[in-house]
């Protein structure tokens, strides 16, 4: 029983100490990955604004925009 839980932790420290080398390789690569993900979140974010605020003003053009985007 004593085998198994020292088994146990040296299996959690071995994770742990990969992770960190995992991370610390591509952490950077991880960085540039998520704050790519942000911009693209927040022009997703002002182009669905903005297209809203043309479905209100003017119906037609909001019409128009979705027929040229579904292809119908």
């Amino acid at each position: 029983m004593l085998r198994t839980i020292f088994a146990v932790g040296l299996m959690a420290i071995l994770g742990l100490v990969a992770l960190k080398f995992i991370f610390g390789i591509f952490g950077f690569l991880f960085a540039v990955l998520f704050m790519l993900f942000i911009i693209a979140l927040k022009i997703a974010l002002v182009g669905l604004v903005v297209y809203f605020v043309i479905r209100v003003l003017s119906p037609d053009t909001a019409r128009r925009i979705r027929q040229k985007w579904s292809g119908a």
